[in-house]
């Protein structure tokens, strides 16, 4: 059974209508609990868990079901007081505002993004940036170069850094300046207010969450990001109130939202999909984003892994700030995926028939040249292989299970450190760094 499916299964039935909901009260610092003992979670796994986001860099760790805090757990000095930056995390809260002022037809996704800012917004050609429309910008395929000459930068948003590269609409690019630009958008189409002011009429004071935008960055408490990830979970809808009414919006931006990059939406991540791209390459990898989590999960994700996961199979909400768990700035990391193995391995396992001893493993040659050999005391089931930034590179599953020793080809891997992550037929996992060196 997938990892997933076990956890669906311990979490209890499956709920996804708002009066199964709870939406903590706006104006008091009060929020219900739920025992972690009654989804059957363990004691000595959940300080495991603790241990593991303490050791990675972790400020804060929240946990809802059903809208319930479950696990919160603060590290360091860092308290439920203290404010974190939600760093790319904040693109999806613009995403889902878009859709608000949609409704509220003070814009439309499908106009040329001139409209609100003008002509001349960018630096390409006149021709080419008509182009490029509101909902463009939304799914990352405005065209525009993500690697502009110098001294500019990704993230920047003067009209001389936003230069064409290709015509809107024609190829996935993560690009952090173009993004901003909606931030422009929305202040303009609501009559030149501040974004701030936007941000906290359309959401902030209305799902009790206080924040603040600086240089384009979103900054709250990390129960505010829990709200948010709350709003989100019940399609833009806080207890009796609908902050988004379209629910076609909702949809179109929690789901695939263009042929490139299968797993982005508007502004959101999503997992489960055939295929993804790494906001830094133009490399469509094979597989889920996170094979560990499940694959209705949607997610905001920005840079030193700061996460908002939303799982509406389990009416679940994740939450992680902090400094980089493994050194990695990337929207996704090792990390992703190394967590839902672990929120996967809550449950308290009374089966005695059930073998949760790691798999003893070694690999040979290391380095590895065009083929790494896997000697283990048990038969193996299962092999993937993730490269640094946590991309599942090879999936090998042995059609001889019957034999403790596998050879997997490995010439098509990239020169690189990876991970190899192992499974016998009994449950029992192992793992192993190899480097692969042609």
């Amino acid at each position: 059974m997938k990892p997933f499916l076990i956890l669906i299964f311990l979490l209890g039935a499956i709920t996804t209508h708002a009066q199964n909901l709870y939406f903590p009260p706006l104006a008091v610092n009060v929020w219900d609990t739920l025992s972690p003992t009654s989804l059957g979670w363990c004691k000595p796994k959940i300080d495991s868990l603790y241990s593991y986001l303490d050791a990675r860099n972790t400020d804060a760790f929240i946990v809802l079901k059903n809208g319930k805090l479950v696990l919160e757990k603060y590290f360091g000095t860092f308290t439920k007081d203290s404010v974190h930056y939600w760093a790319s995390a904040g693109k999806s809260l613009t995403g889902t505002m878009v859709g608000m002022a949609q409704e509220r037809n003070l814009l439309n996704i499908n106009a040329p993004v001139k409209q609100y800012l003008g002509a001349g917004w960018t630096a390409a050609p006149a021709a080419k940036e008509n182009l490029i429309t509101v909902r463009n910008l939304l799914t990352m395929t405005s065209g525009l170069d993500e690697t502009p000459t110098l001294p500019c930068g990704n993230e920047d948003t003067a009209r001389a850094c936003l230069q064409y590269r290709v015509d809107a609409g024609t190829r996935w690019a993560y690009h952090t300046g173009a993004y901003r630009k909606l931030q422009a958008v929305l202040g303009a189409a609501n009559g030149g207010i501040s974004y701030n002011n936007v941000t906290n009429a359309y959401v902030g004071s209305r799902i009790g969450m206080t924040g603040l935008w600086l240089n384009g960055v979103y900054y709250s408490k990390a129960r505010g990001m829990a709200r948010f990830g709350l709003l989100a979970l019940n399609k833009g809808v806080w207890a009796a109130d609908t902050l988004l009414h379209d629910a076609a919006y909702f949809t179109a931006m929690t789901n695939t939202s263009q042929n490139f990059n299968l797993a982005y939406g508007y502004l959101w991540w999503l997992n489960g999909k055939a295929s993804y791209m790494s906001p830094q390459l133009q490399t469509q990898f094979g597989g889920s984003l996170m094979p560990n989590a499940p694959n209705d999960m949607f997610a905001a994700l920005g840079k030193n892994d700061q996460k908002i996961y939303v799982v509406p199979s389990q009416n679940l909400v994740v939450i992680r700030v902090g400094n980089s768990a493994y050194g990695v700035a990337a929207a996704f990391s090792p990390f992703d995926n190394e967590l839902w193995g672990k929120l996967n391995d809550l449950a308290c396992v009374t089966d005695t028939n059930i073998q949760t001893a790691p798999l003893s493993l070694a690999i040979a040659p290391n380095p590895a040249d065009n083929s790494i050999d896997i000697i283990t005391d048990k038969k193996i089931v299962n092999v993937m292989i993730y490269n640094v930034l946590g991309q599942l590179m090879l999936q090998y599953k042995p059609t001889n299970i019957d034999d403790t020793h596998q050879n997997i080809n490995s010439s098509a891997l990239p020169n690189g450190i990876y991970t190899l992550a192992i499974e016998d037929g009994t449950g029992a996992r192992g793992a192993a760094r190899v480097l692969v060196q042609h």
